[in-house]
């Protein structure tokens, strides 16, 4: 099986070819992450049924799909800031675990 790595630098690669490296890129990719919360959001209200006019539009298999985009889109912005994205993703997660932690020991 392919490391999850491994097929988002595959991912980076594919976009830097086609489209560039650019301080514009870099920041369309940053928007992205934007674009793809927008289309998360839009799966649950329509999952809810938030809006009369439309009823249920989406599941929750849709909104799980959309969330899924999101966090390839901002692992894939990621690389954009950092030479290890995985050691950052990584470190990061462990910092929010142990805030965590200290939070349930704490009255």
């Amino acid at each position: 099986m392919t490391d999850q790595w491994q097929t988002l630098a595959s991912l980076v690669d594919w976009l830097n070819r086609s489209n560039g490296t650019s301080d514009h890129e870099t920041a369309i990719r940053v928007m992205k992450v934007g674009e793809e919360f927008g289309e998360a959001v839009a799966a649950y209200v329509g999952m809810t049924g938030q809006n009369p006019r439309k009823g249920i539009t989406h599941s929750a298999e849709d909104v799980a799909g959309e969330l899924v985009d999101v966090a390839v889109t901002a692992l894939v912005a990621l690389h954009s800031f950092t030479r290890d994205p995985r050691g950052t993703f990584e470190a990061k997660l462990a910092r929010i675990a142990d805030r965590v932690a200290t939070a349930e020991k704490s009255p």
